[in-house]
């Protein structure tokens, strides 16, 4: 089965957005980081999305608003 995408949307100065970094490369998945500081695309994507914050990761096609590591261990694959 092939690890599923994921999108890490956030900023740098957000410390829930460097813990979710952090968990993400901790765990060696390979991920896309957008900051919706500086990309606009980012920004209306989290808006379709619903999102009133970030982080926002997206696993495949399921958004998990926060970081929410408990959430995010039963969405990735065991590494």
């Amino acid at each position: 089965m092939a690890a599923p995408r994921i999108t890490l949307y956030g900023t740098r100065r957000c410390p829930a957005c460097r813990q979710a970094r952090d968990y993400l490369k901790a765990r060696g998945l390979a991920f896309k980081e957008l900051d919706i500081e500086r990309n606009l695309r980012a920004q209306k994507t989290l808006a379709r999305l619903g999102a009133r914050g970030v982080p926002v990761i997206v696993v495949g096609e399921t958004a998990v608003n926060g970081f929410d590591r408990g959430q995010l261990d039963r969405l990735l694959p065991k590494t």
